[in-house]
Protein backbone atom coordinates (compact mmCIF):
# COMPACT_ATOMS: atom_id res chain seq x y z
CA UNK A 1 0.00 0.00 0.00
CA UNK A 2 1.33 3.71 -0.96
CA UNK A 3 1.47 5.67 2.05
CA UNK A 4 -0.60 8.92 1.54
CA UNK A 5 1.70 12.14 0.44
CA UNK A 6 0.48 13.53 3.53
CA UNK A 7 0.07 11.64 6.38
CA UNK A 8 -2.18 12.47 9.14
CA UNK A 9 1.13 12.20 11.46
CA UNK A 10 3.20 13.62 9.98
CA UNK A 11 5.48 17.25 11.15
CA UNK A 12 5.20 19.37 8.20
CA UNK A 13 8.03 22.03 8.82
CA UNK A 14 6.94 25.59 6.94
CA UNK A 15 9.14 27.44 4.95
CA UNK A 16 12.97 26.17 3.91
CA UNK A 17 14.20 25.34 7.52
CA UNK A 18 14.37 21.32 8.54
CA UNK A 19 14.30 21.50 12.67
CA UNK A 20 16.69 23.33 14.49
CA UNK A 21 18.98 20.59 15.42
CA UNK A 22 19.08 18.93 12.28
CA UNK A 23 19.66 22.26 11.20
CA UNK A 24 23.04 23.02 12.40
CA UNK A 25 23.88 19.18 11.95
CA UNK A 26 23.94 20.02 7.89
CA UNK A 27 26.34 23.45 8.20
CA UNK A 28 29.73 21.23 8.87
CA UNK A 29 29.15 18.72 5.95
CA UNK A 30 28.03 21.74 3.79
CA UNK A 31 31.52 23.28 4.40
CA UNK A 32 33.07 19.87 4.01
CA UNK A 33 36.19 19.78 1.13
CA UNK A 34 34.58 19.48 -2.20
CA UNK A 35 35.55 15.59 -3.14
CA UNK A 36 33.82 14.46 0.21
CA UNK A 37 31.10 17.60 0.42
CA UNK A 38 28.27 14.71 -1.16
CA UNK A 39 28.90 12.07 1.03
CA UNK A 40 29.36 14.46 3.96
CA UNK A 41 25.66 15.60 3.61
CA UNK A 42 24.65 12.67 2.92
CA UNK A 43 26.01 11.64 6.55
CA UNK A 44 24.56 13.98 7.93
CA UNK A 45 20.77 13.55 7.10
CA UNK A 46 21.22 9.82 7.43
CA UNK A 47 22.57 10.34 11.64
CA UNK A 48 19.46 13.41 11.56
CA UNK A 49 16.82 10.43 10.68
CA UNK A 50 18.58 8.22 12.99
CA UNK A 51 18.99 10.47 16.18
CA UNK A 52 15.28 11.43 15.80
CA UNK A 53 16.30 14.58 15.08
CA UNK A 54 14.23 14.29 11.65
CA UNK A 55 11.25 12.37 13.13
CA UNK A 56 9.31 10.06 10.80
CA UNK A 57 6.66 11.95 8.58
CA UNK A 58 9.07 15.34 8.16
CA UNK A 59 8.75 16.87 5.04
CA UNK A 60 12.08 18.09 4.00
CA UNK A 61 12.81 21.54 1.94
CA UNK A 62 12.94 21.20 -1.74
CA UNK A 63 16.47 20.69 -3.63
CA UNK A 64 16.41 24.18 -4.00
CA UNK A 65 15.38 25.71 -1.34
CA UNK A 66 17.97 24.03 0.83
CA UNK A 67 21.20 24.09 -1.60
CA UNK A 68 20.84 27.94 -2.10
CA UNK A 69 20.33 27.67 2.42
CA UNK A 70 23.58 25.60 2.25
CA UNK A 71 25.70 26.77 -0.40
CA UNK A 72 25.88 24.51 -2.13
CA UNK A 73 24.99 22.64 -5.89
CA UNK A 74 21.09 21.58 -6.35
CA UNK A 75 22.52 18.55 -7.77
CA UNK A 76 24.59 17.37 -4.36
CA UNK A 77 21.10 17.68 -2.41
CA UNK A 78 19.67 15.91 -5.50
CA UNK A 79 21.71 13.43 -5.19
CA UNK A 80 21.74 12.86 -1.15
CA UNK A 81 17.96 12.59 -1.10
CA UNK A 82 17.80 10.36 -4.10
CA UNK A 83 20.16 7.65 -2.19
CA UNK A 84 18.49 8.27 1.44
CA UNK A 85 15.71 7.40 -0.76
CA UNK A 86 17.17 4.04 -1.98
CA UNK A 87 18.55 3.36 1.64
CA UNK A 88 14.31 3.70 3.02
CA UNK A 89 15.45 6.71 4.99
CA UNK A 90 13.59 9.02 2.81
CA UNK A 91 10.44 8.97 0.63
CA UNK A 92 9.62 11.12 -2.44
CA UNK A 93 6.25 11.86 -4.36
CA UNK A 94 5.57 13.35 -7.18
CA UNK A 95 4.53 16.68 -6.89
CA UNK A 96 4.16 16.23 -2.98
CA UNK A 97 7.59 16.82 -1.95
CA UNK A 98 10.43 14.46 0.39
CA UNK A 99 9.51 13.18 3.11
CA UNK A 100 11.36 11.06 6.19
CA UNK A 101 9.81 7.37 6.07
CA UNK A 102 7.30 6.55 8.53
CA UNK A 103 9.39 2.80 8.71
CA UNK A 104 12.01 4.89 9.84
CA UNK A 105 12.92 4.29 13.92
CA UNK A 106 15.47 6.53 15.66
CA UNK A 107 18.42 4.61 17.29
CA UNK A 108 18.36 4.11 21.17
CA UNK A 109 20.18 6.82 23.04
CA UNK A 110 24.10 6.07 22.86
CA UNK A 111 23.60 3.78 19.88
CA UNK A 112 25.80 3.23 16.94
CA UNK A 113 25.09 1.91 13.26
CA UNK A 114 28.36 0.18 13.05
CA UNK A 115 27.28 -0.58 9.59
CA UNK A 116 25.90 1.88 7.67
CA UNK A 117 23.86 1.66 4.87
CA UNK A 118 22.66 -2.15 5.02
CA UNK A 119 19.04 -1.59 5.74
CA UNK A 120 17.18 -3.87 7.55
CA UNK A 121 14.34 -6.14 6.25
CA UNK A 122 15.77 -6.47 2.62
CA UNK A 123 14.17 -9.57 0.68
CA UNK A 124 17.88 -9.93 -0.76
CA UNK A 125 20.82 -7.45 0.61
CA UNK A 126 23.59 -7.06 -1.92
CA UNK A 127 25.63 -4.75 0.08
CA UNK A 128 29.27 -5.49 -0.17
CA UNK A 129 31.75 -6.39 2.45
CA UNK A 130 30.49 -9.46 4.88
CA UNK A 131 31.56 -12.98 4.20
CA UNK A 132 28.96 -15.42 4.35
CA UNK A 133 29.25 -16.53 8.33
CA UNK A 134 27.43 -19.52 8.32
CA UNK A 135 30.67 -21.07 6.49
CA UNK A 136 32.77 -20.14 10.39
CA UNK A 137 34.40 -23.58 11.07
CA UNK A 138 32.67 -23.65 14.34
CA UNK A 139 33.85 -27.11 15.42
CA UNK A 140 37.78 -26.76 13.70
CA UNK A 141 37.80 -23.07 16.13
CA UNK A 142 36.52 -25.01 19.04
CA UNK A 143 38.96 -28.09 18.90
CA UNK A 144 41.66 -25.52 18.49
CA UNK A 145 40.77 -23.63 21.24
CA UNK A 146 40.30 -26.19 23.92
CA UNK A 147 44.04 -27.14 22.39
CA UNK A 148 44.94 -23.71 23.39
CA UNK A 149 43.70 -23.38 26.31
CA UNK A 150 44.90 -27.16 28.04
CA UNK A 151 48.37 -25.71 27.10
CA UNK A 152 48.17 -22.08 27.83
CA UNK A 153 50.83 -21.34 30.40
CA UNK A 154 49.24 -19.69 33.73
CA UNK A 155 51.35 -16.30 32.75
CA UNK A 156 49.62 -15.83 29.37
CA UNK A 157 46.72 -15.12 31.26
CA UNK A 158 48.16 -12.00 32.44
CA UNK A 159 48.48 -8.55 30.62
CA UNK A 160 49.53 -9.82 26.90
CA UNK A 161 52.44 -8.38 24.92
CA UNK A 162 50.93 -5.26 23.15
CA UNK A 163 52.35 -6.75 20.22
CA UNK A 164 50.51 -10.08 20.35
CA UNK A 165 51.22 -13.21 21.78
CA UNK A 166 54.79 -14.44 20.15
CA UNK A 167 53.77 -17.84 19.06
CA UNK A 168 50.93 -16.18 17.07
CA UNK A 169 53.17 -13.70 15.20
CA UNK A 170 55.06 -16.22 14.43
CA UNK A 171 52.51 -18.37 12.55
CA UNK A 172 51.15 -15.04 11.14
CA UNK A 173 54.98 -14.20 9.85
CA UNK A 174 55.19 -17.66 8.15
CA UNK A 175 51.80 -17.37 6.56
CA UNK A 176 51.95 -14.30 5.45
CA UNK A 177 55.07 -14.86 3.72
CA UNK A 178 53.96 -17.82 2.51
CA UNK A 179 50.79 -16.98 1.12
CA UNK A 180 50.56 -12.91 0.28
CA UNK A 181 54.63 -12.97 -0.35
CA UNK A 182 54.96 -10.63 2.49
CA UNK A 183 58.55 -9.68 3.75
CA UNK A 184 58.48 -9.94 7.24
CA UNK A 185 60.16 -11.49 10.65
CA UNK A 186 57.72 -12.22 13.98
CA UNK A 187 59.06 -8.88 15.65
CA UNK A 188 57.45 -6.58 12.64
CA UNK A 189 54.12 -8.23 13.38
CA UNK A 190 51.32 -6.54 15.42
CA UNK A 191 48.43 -8.26 16.32
CA UNK A 192 45.54 -5.87 15.88
CA UNK A 193 41.84 -6.10 16.30
CA UNK A 194 40.99 -6.05 12.42
CA UNK A 195 42.39 -3.39 10.38
CA UNK A 196 40.63 -0.38 11.08
CA UNK A 197 42.62 -0.70 14.53
CA UNK A 198 45.74 -0.94 12.27
CA UNK A 199 45.14 2.44 10.01
CA UNK A 200 43.96 4.40 13.23
CA UNK A 201 47.11 3.42 15.04
CA UNK A 202 48.91 4.25 11.83
CA UNK A 203 46.75 7.73 11.64
CA UNK A 204 47.79 8.29 15.57
CA UNK A 205 51.32 7.85 14.96
CA UNK A 206 51.68 9.88 11.68
CA UNK A 207 49.62 12.54 12.73
CA UNK A 208 52.12 12.66 16.18
CA UNK A 209 54.51 12.80 13.49
CA UNK A 210 53.38 16.34 11.93
CA UNK A 211 51.82 14.68 8.86
CA UNK A 212 48.49 16.17 9.57
CA UNK A 213 46.97 14.84 5.66
CA UNK A 214 46.67 11.28 4.57
CA UNK A 215 45.46 9.87 1.09
CA UNK A 216 42.97 7.24 0.36
CA UNK A 217 41.90 6.17 -2.57
CA UNK A 218 38.61 7.78 -4.80
CA UNK A 219 36.48 5.74 -5.08
CA UNK A 220 37.32 4.05 -2.07
CA UNK A 221 36.05 2.94 1.33
CA UNK A 222 33.64 5.39 2.53
CA UNK A 223 35.11 5.06 6.26
CA UNK A 224 38.18 6.98 6.32
CA UNK A 225 37.17 10.54 6.57
CA UNK A 226 35.61 9.64 10.18
CA UNK A 227 38.56 7.02 10.82
CA UNK A 228 41.23 9.46 10.15
CA UNK A 229 39.22 12.09 11.83
CA UNK A 230 39.29 10.70 15.23
CA UNK A 231 43.25 9.44 14.17
CA UNK A 232 44.22 13.02 13.53
CA UNK A 233 45.21 13.32 9.90
CA UNK A 234 43.06 14.50 7.03
CA UNK A 235 41.61 12.17 4.81
CA UNK A 236 42.62 13.66 1.22
CA UNK A 237 40.85 11.70 -1.91
CA UNK A 238 42.92 10.88 -4.55
CA UNK A 239 41.67 9.40 -7.93
CA UNK A 240 41.82 5.68 -8.74
CA UNK A 241 41.38 4.57 -12.59
CA UNK A 242 41.48 1.63 -14.36
CA UNK A 243 45.46 0.43 -13.88
CA UNK A 244 45.25 2.43 -10.30
CA UNK A 245 46.21 5.26 -8.25
CA UNK A 246 46.79 8.05 -10.68
CA UNK A 247 50.15 9.35 -9.78
CA UNK A 248 50.03 12.70 -10.45
CA UNK A 249 47.27 13.89 -8.10
CA UNK A 250 49.19 11.72 -5.69
CA UNK A 251 52.49 14.04 -5.77
CA UNK A 252 50.84 17.24 -6.08
CA UNK A 253 48.63 16.18 -3.09
CA UNK A 254 51.63 16.78 -0.92
CA UNK A 255 51.01 13.55 1.37
CA UNK A 256 53.56 11.59 2.70
CA UNK A 257 51.39 8.39 3.29
CA UNK A 258 48.68 6.97 1.08
CA UNK A 259 46.13 4.07 2.21
CA UNK A 260 45.68 1.59 -0.65
CA UNK A 261 44.00 -1.31 -1.63
CA UNK A 262 46.27 -2.99 -4.94
CA UNK A 263 45.87 -6.69 -5.08
CA UNK A 264 41.73 -6.16 -5.09
CA UNK A 265 41.25 -2.11 -5.20
CA UNK A 266 37.91 -1.61 -3.18
CA UNK A 267 35.55 -1.23 -5.40
CA UNK A 268 36.09 -1.49 -8.60
CA UNK A 269 37.86 -4.42 -7.79
CA UNK A 270 40.68 -3.70 -10.44
CA UNK A 271 44.35 -5.23 -9.55
CA UNK A 272 46.94 -2.36 -9.41
CA UNK A 273 49.17 -2.83 -13.05
CA UNK A 274 52.49 -3.36 -12.63
CA UNK A 275 53.41 0.10 -13.87
CA UNK A 276 51.04 1.72 -11.49
CA UNK A 277 52.72 -0.34 -8.66
CA UNK A 278 56.11 0.51 -9.36
CA UNK A 279 55.18 4.46 -9.96
CA UNK A 280 53.64 4.59 -6.40
CA UNK A 281 56.61 2.81 -4.92
CA UNK A 282 58.89 5.40 -6.49
CA UNK A 283 56.99 8.13 -4.80
CA UNK A 284 56.78 6.94 -1.46
CA UNK A 285 60.94 6.36 -1.80
CA UNK A 286 61.35 9.87 -3.04
CA UNK A 287 58.59 11.58 -0.56
CA UNK A 288 60.25 9.33 2.20
CA UNK A 289 56.73 8.45 2.49
CA UNK A 290 54.63 5.65 4.06
CA UNK A 291 52.60 2.91 1.80
CA UNK A 292 49.33 1.54 4.06
CA UNK A 293 48.48 -1.61 1.97
CA UNK A 294 45.05 -2.83 2.89
CA UNK A 295 44.84 -6.15 1.96
CA UNK A 296 41.43 -6.81 2.85
CA UNK A 297 40.55 -9.82 0.81
CA UNK A 298 44.09 -10.72 -0.95
CA UNK A 299 43.21 -14.39 -0.74
CA UNK A 300 40.30 -14.79 -2.64
CA UNK A 301 41.06 -15.25 -6.10
CA UNK A 302 39.28 -17.52 -8.32
CA UNK A 303 40.73 -18.12 -12.20
CA UNK A 304 44.51 -17.24 -11.29
CA UNK A 305 46.97 -17.10 -8.53
CA UNK A 306 46.75 -14.29 -6.28
CA UNK A 307 48.70 -11.12 -7.34
CA UNK A 308 51.24 -10.80 -4.33
CA UNK A 309 51.26 -8.03 -1.55
CA UNK A 310 52.89 -5.02 -2.88
CA UNK A 311 54.91 -4.95 0.83
CA UNK A 312 57.20 -7.31 -0.61
CA UNK A 313 58.96 -5.19 -2.83
CA UNK A 314 60.24 -2.68 -0.53
CA UNK A 315 59.10 -3.67 3.33
CA UNK A 316 60.60 -0.18 4.56
CA UNK A 317 57.93 1.72 2.89
CA UNK A 318 54.77 -0.43 2.92
CA UNK A 319 52.88 -1.18 5.98
CA UNK A 320 51.42 -4.31 5.37
CA UNK A 321 47.42 -5.34 7.07
CA UNK A 322 45.17 -7.59 6.73
CA UNK A 323 42.54 -9.49 9.00
CA UNK A 324 40.35 -12.51 9.42
CA UNK A 325 36.94 -10.93 9.02
CA UNK A 326 36.65 -11.95 5.26
CA UNK A 327 38.32 -15.28 5.79
CA UNK A 328 36.59 -16.58 9.33
CA UNK A 329 34.23 -14.13 10.83
CA UNK A 330 34.97 -10.30 11.53
CA UNK A 331 33.23 -10.80 15.44
CA UNK A 332 36.55 -12.26 16.01
CA UNK A 333 38.73 -8.98 15.89
CA UNK A 334 41.40 -10.38 15.04
CA UNK A 335 43.83 -8.55 12.28
CA UNK A 336 47.70 -7.85 12.12
CA UNK A 337 50.03 -5.07 10.88
CA UNK A 338 53.21 -5.41 9.19
CA UNK A 339 55.41 -2.48 9.70
CA UNK A 340 58.47 -0.82 9.15
CA UNK A 341 61.29 -0.84 11.24
CA UNK A 342 61.07 2.89 12.00
CA UNK A 343 57.37 2.98 13.08
CA UNK A 344 57.58 -0.36 15.31
CA UNK A 345 58.48 1.02 18.55
CA UNK A 346 56.11 3.90 18.41
CA UNK A 347 53.06 2.40 17.07
CA UNK A 348 53.87 -0.72 19.73
CA UNK A 349 53.77 2.30 22.53
CA UNK A 350 50.35 4.07 21.30
CA UNK A 351 49.06 -0.20 21.40
CA UNK A 352 49.61 -0.73 24.81
CA UNK A 353 47.53 2.28 25.71
CA UNK A 354 44.89 1.62 23.86
CA UNK A 355 43.75 -1.31 25.06
CA UNK A 356 46.71 -3.49 26.65
CA UNK A 357 46.68 -5.91 24.46
CA UNK A 358 44.52 -8.54 22.38
CA UNK A 359 42.74 -11.01 24.48
CA UNK A 360 45.26 -14.32 24.99
CA UNK A 361 43.11 -16.92 24.72
CA UNK A 362 41.41 -15.81 20.96
CA UNK A 363 45.39 -15.02 20.19
CA UNK A 364 46.06 -18.49 21.12
CA UNK A 365 43.29 -20.48 19.47
CA UNK A 366 44.07 -18.46 15.73
CA UNK A 367 47.87 -19.61 16.28
CA UNK A 368 46.46 -22.89 16.84
CA UNK A 369 43.62 -22.95 14.19
CA UNK A 370 46.88 -21.70 11.46
CA UNK A 371 49.36 -24.00 12.87
CA UNK A 372 47.47 -27.00 12.56
CA UNK A 373 46.47 -26.79 8.78
CA UNK A 374 42.45 -25.47 9.45
CA UNK A 375 43.06 -22.01 8.27
CA UNK A 376 44.50 -23.04 4.74
CA UNK A 377 41.56 -25.62 4.94
CA UNK A 378 39.09 -22.45 5.62
CA UNK A 379 40.03 -20.62 2.87
CA UNK A 380 39.79 -23.38 0.55
CA UNK A 381 36.64 -24.04 1.63
CA UNK A 382 35.40 -20.49 1.12
CA UNK A 383 37.08 -20.51 -2.23
CA UNK A 384 35.23 -23.11 -3.15
CA UNK A 385 31.81 -21.72 -1.95
CA UNK A 386 32.29 -18.00 -3.48
CA UNK A 387 33.50 -18.52 -6.93
CA UNK A 388 30.32 -20.77 -6.93
CA UNK A 389 28.02 -17.52 -6.02
CA UNK A 390 30.32 -15.69 -8.07
CA UNK A 391 29.06 -17.82 -10.96
CA UNK A 392 25.85 -17.89 -9.86
CA UNK A 393 25.48 -13.78 -9.92
CA UNK A 394 27.19 -13.74 -13.78
CA UNK A 395 24.39 -16.43 -14.83
CA UNK A 396 21.60 -14.25 -13.07
CA UNK A 397 22.84 -10.84 -14.77
CA UNK A 398 23.13 -12.63 -18.22
CA UNK A 399 19.39 -14.16 -17.76
CA UNK A 400 17.60 -11.30 -16.35
CA UNK A 401 19.68 -8.12 -16.94
CA UNK A 402 21.31 -9.12 -20.24
CA UNK A 403 23.52 -6.23 -21.77
CA UNK A 404 24.76 -5.51 -17.98
CA UNK A 405 28.57 -5.17 -18.14
CA UNK A 406 30.09 -7.46 -15.54
CA UNK A 407 34.12 -5.80 -13.93
CA UNK A 408 35.81 -6.72 -10.88
CA UNK A 409 34.96 -10.77 -11.13
CA UNK A 410 38.66 -12.19 -11.05
CA UNK A 411 38.65 -11.99 -7.10
CA UNK A 412 37.10 -11.12 -3.76
CA UNK A 413 33.25 -11.21 -2.52
CA UNK A 414 32.09 -8.40 -4.69
CA UNK A 415 31.41 -7.83 -8.39
CA UNK A 416 30.57 -4.38 -10.51
CA UNK A 417 27.47 -3.96 -12.46
CA UNK A 418 26.91 -1.71 -14.83
CA UNK A 419 23.46 -1.78 -16.48
CA UNK A 420 22.77 -1.06 -19.80
CA UNK A 421 21.63 1.99 -21.27
CA UNK A 422 17.84 3.70 -21.40
CA UNK A 423 17.32 2.12 -17.91
CA UNK A 424 16.30 5.24 -16.40
CA UNK A 425 17.34 7.52 -14.16
CA UNK A 426 19.49 6.70 -11.40
CA UNK A 427 17.77 7.46 -8.62
CA UNK A 428 14.24 6.23 -10.20
CA UNK A 429 15.89 2.96 -10.66
CA UNK A 430 17.55 2.80 -6.53
CA UNK A 431 14.25 3.59 -5.21
CA UNK A 432 12.44 1.41 -7.41
CA UNK A 433 15.31 -1.80 -6.06
CA UNK A 434 14.37 -0.55 -2.58
CA UNK A 435 10.65 -0.77 -3.27
CA UNK A 436 11.09 -4.22 -4.76
CA UNK A 437 13.32 -5.56 -1.33
CA UNK A 438 16.30 -5.37 -2.90
CA UNK A 439 19.61 -3.68 -1.01
CA UNK A 440 22.31 -2.20 -3.38
CA UNK A 441 24.77 0.45 -3.53
CA UNK A 442 25.60 1.95 -6.62
CA UNK A 443 29.69 2.73 -7.21
CA UNK A 444 28.88 6.64 -6.54
CA UNK A 445 28.29 5.58 -2.61
CA UNK A 446 32.31 5.08 -2.52
CA UNK A 447 33.45 8.64 -3.95
CA UNK A 448 33.59 9.93 -7.05
CA UNK A 449 31.57 8.55 -10.37
CA UNK A 450 31.40 10.35 -13.49
CA UNK A 451 29.49 6.91 -15.43
CA UNK A 452 26.19 7.77 -17.41
CA UNK A 453 25.29 4.40 -16.74
CA UNK A 454 23.97 2.98 -13.36
CA UNK A 455 26.72 0.62 -11.81
CA UNK A 456 26.32 -1.34 -9.24
CA UNK A 457 28.22 -3.18 -6.55
CA UNK A 458 26.91 -6.57 -6.10
CA UNK A 459 28.34 -8.08 -2.87
CA UNK A 460 27.37 -12.02 -3.26
CA UNK A 461 29.50 -13.89 -0.97
CA UNK A 462 27.18 -13.76 1.84
CA UNK A 463 24.42 -15.05 -0.37
CA UNK A 464 23.17 -18.42 -1.69
CA UNK A 465 23.30 -18.78 -5.09
CA UNK A 466 19.29 -19.13 -5.09
CA UNK A 467 19.33 -15.90 -3.26
CA UNK A 468 21.52 -14.32 -5.72
CA UNK A 469 19.44 -15.21 -8.54
CA UNK A 470 16.24 -13.90 -7.13
CA UNK A 471 17.82 -10.24 -5.89
CA UNK A 472 19.12 -10.00 -9.81
CA UNK A 473 15.80 -11.11 -10.60
CA UNK A 474 13.49 -8.37 -8.23
CA UNK A 475 15.70 -5.70 -10.08
CA UNK A 476 14.98 -6.73 -13.17
CA UNK A 477 11.64 -6.91 -12.86
CA UNK A 478 11.95 -3.30 -10.81
CA UNK A 479 13.98 -1.62 -14.34
CA UNK A 480 11.28 -3.24 -16.23
CA UNK A 481 8.88 -1.49 -14.79
CA UNK A 482 10.79 1.78 -14.40
CA UNK A 483 11.21 1.80 -18.21
CA UNK A 484 7.60 1.71 -18.60
CA UNK A 485 6.10 4.07 -16.60
CA UNK A 486 9.09 6.01 -18.60
CA UNK A 487 7.47 4.95 -21.71
CA UNK A 488 3.50 6.10 -20.47
CA UNK A 489 5.38 9.43 -18.95
CA UNK A 490 7.13 9.99 -22.79
CA UNK A 491 3.36 9.62 -24.13
CA UNK A 492 1.91 12.37 -22.66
Amino acid sequence: MTPSPHPPEATEVSGAEPPSAAWELLLPAAGAPARARGRSLQAALRDAVRSGRLVPGTRLPSSRDLAGDLGVSRGLITEAYEQLAAEGYLRTTRGAGTWVGEAVRAAPPGARDLAPGRPAGARVDFVAGSPDLSLFPRTAWAAAQRDALSGLPHATLGYPDPRGLPELRTVLAALLARRRGVVVEPERVIVCSGVTQAVTLLGIVLHARGQHAVGVEDPGSPQYEDLFATAGPRAVRLPVDDQGLVPGPLRESGVRAVVTTPSHHFPSGIAYTPSRRAELLDWARARDGIIVEDDYDGDFRYDRAPVGALQGLDPEHVAYTGSVSKSLAPGLRLGWLVVPDGLTDELVARKRYMDLGNPALDQATLARFIARGDYDRQLRRCQRAYKERRDALLAALEEHLPGTEVSGIAAGLHAIATLPEGCGPHGTLLERFAASGVAVRPLSHYGTSTEERLSLVLGYAHLTPARISEGVRLMAHAAQRADHARARSTKR
